[in-house]
């Protein structure tokens, strides 16, 4: 985009604007004070690395369980230890041990419901491997944890109509991870910046389907009217992006390339599921050239849920959205009103799968790039002034209750959960469009390909997207990111504009509000 760059940044000037480890607390920190705004949110302290977790699960439909075996593979971060902490929230343990080989090793553990504390056969040094098995049944009924407005319950797992006593609505299992609630269904280190690989088996009723991260190898039916599903993700991500969801599903199948792509929706919808989701290939070849970086996993599905505790989720690889996607013919002739969820959870898979949050209080390295990407589709595909009135209508989203009063990165908060709001998500967005702006599309891209590949299969914050993008442009961002990033509100303007007949002249003449002054681009339209 495009257009004459002006700066703002007096009182007074003559233009107009356009537009999912214990975290370690400071020596200051009180355990007895009340407000948590004071409290400093670290990154989460790494002790000990998620190198591959495998899991084994079968369940309980009456009792609304998971039954579950976990083989967790880790290795000391840097320091040597011979404890490590587990995230295992509401679950019966019934063995902890050590696996060698063929041998496994019982040990030594304690469990308060929150988290499993286990004492290693020995002391680990650096990088060096153990694989820990635990039996457990995860429990998601009895987690205490509670959601928040933009994630409304974190249990972690959901069992929907388990029983079959509501007619006509459909049986379901499906989860959901962000921010911390993966360890509701298996034990983990439940931090954005741990990194794994995995394995899931599934078991359950042979007349559903199952989904979950990367690539099913196997599926066979069992004797007892269940059937075995094997699915392996090679590539790591955080843990708060695992995912499986069984139901009865119509799948229909597409391609990007030589990536399945596919959509997962009840069986009534089968023959619209290519009108609700059918961009999405061509979406994937739209963000794979507009970042220089070709989508970077073994396929993409998207799948439906009903009852489900948010709008959608950026799984990797395997994106979970609220039933209201899905819809009739008659509604898709006038809009497909899913479109903008769409592609924001698909841009995730670049921007928090591939790269993800160091903190929930970086939040804006995921969701403001989400939030843009529905801005980038609307311009490509349907042009500026669709995508101008999509900008437009966030920006008032942003305002809302006490957004313009929060940073957008946040060392403080109240909840992790308070996190998922109109700054991280629509003044995040604004603020790129504006970034783009001031840096041009040349740069801008190039510097956001250069902080995906700087730190691809890991964390990152707000510094290394202003150092990458410095570094491609050459200009100094420092003012612009203390400014947007680590301050709070937005400009204030009174604007008067008067025409003369007589000259054919324009006089625009902007005032901002001297009591908290911004410096901005910002073009005229006349």
């Amino acid at each position: 985009m495009k257009k004459r760059i002006l700066w703002l940044s007096s009182a007074f000037i003559i233009s107009s604007l356009t537009y999912a480890q214990v975290m370690t607390p400071p020596p200051s920190y009180n355990e007895n004070q009340t407000n948590k705004l004071d409290i400093y949110r670290a990154e989460a302290e790494r002790i000990n690395n998620l190198v591959h977790t495998k899991l084994d699960l079968k369940f309980d439909y009456a009792k609304e369980h998971v039954l579950g075996e976990a083989w967790v593979t880790l290795k000391p971060h840097f320091y040597a230890t011979n404890k490590v902490t587990l995230d295992a929230k509401a679950m019966l343990i019934s063995e902890v041990a050590l696996v060698n080989g063929a041998t496994k090793k019982k040990l030594n553990y304690k469990y308060d419901d929150l988290q499993l504390v286990i004492d290693l056969d020995k002391e680990y040094k650096k990088d060096q491997e153990y694989t820990l098995y635990i039996k457990y049944t995860a429990r998601p009924n009895e987690v205490k944890q509670e959601g928040s407005a933009a994630i409304n319950d974190a249990k972690g797992v959901y069992f929907i109509n388990a029983k079959g006593e509501r007619p006509n609505y459909p049986t379901q299992i499906w989860t959901q991870g962000e921010t911390e609630s993966s360890s509701c269904w298996f034990p983990t280190i439940d931090k954005t910046n741990q990194k794994t690989s995995q394995e899931i088996t599934l078991t359950y009723p042979d007349k559903y389907v199952s989904l979950s991260n990367g690539t099913m190898k196997s599926s066979k039916k069992n004797s007892d009217g269940t059937k075995t599903d094997y699915w392996k993700f090679d590539k790591k991500h955080a843990p708060y992006l695992f995912f499986f969801g069984i139901g009865d599903y119509a799948v229909i199948n597409d391609k990007w390339k030589n990536i399945n792509v596919d959509y997962y929706v009840e069986p009534e919808y089968k023959d619209v599921a290519k009108q609700i989701f059918g961009n999405t290939p061509e979406m994937i070849q739209f963000f794979s050239d507009r970042l220089n970086y070709p989508y970077p996993w073994d396929k993409y599905a998207q799948m439906t849920a009903r009852e489900y505790v948010s709008g959608a989720m950026e799984n990797t690889t395997a994106s979970l959205f609220h039933d209201g996607v899905q819809q009739k013919a008659g509604q898709l002739v006038d809009e497909n009103t899913a479109e903008y969820v769409i592609a924001h959870e698909l841009f995730h898979h670049w921007f928090g799968d591939l790269v993800t949050a160091e903190s929930w209080g970086n939040l804006t390295v995921n969701e403001s790039f989400a939030n843009y990407s529905e801005y980038l589709w609307f311009e490509y595909k349907y042009g500026k002034e669709k995508a101008d009135e999509h900008r437009y209508n966030e920006m008032f989203g942003y305002k809302q209750g006490d957004g313009p009063t929060k940073n957008l990165v946040r060392v403080h908060y109240n909840s992790r959960e308070d996190m998922f709001d109109g700054v991280s998500y629509n003044k995040g967005g604004i603020i790129l469009h504006m970034l783009r702006n001031f840096l041009g599309d040349d740069a801008f891209f190039k510097g956001l390909n250069k902080y995906l590949k700087d730190n691809e299969y890991g964390k990152a914050e707000s510094t290394q997207l202003r150092l990458a993008l410095e570094e491609v442009s050459g200009r100094d961002l420092n003012w612009f990111f203390n400014q947007w990033y680590y301050e709070n509100g937005h400009p204030k303007l009174t604007v008067v504009s008067d025409y003369s007949s007589a000259n054919k002249k324009i006089k625009v003449v902007v005032r901002q509000d001297a009591s908290k002054l911004f410096e901005f681009p910002f073009a005229i339209d006349i």
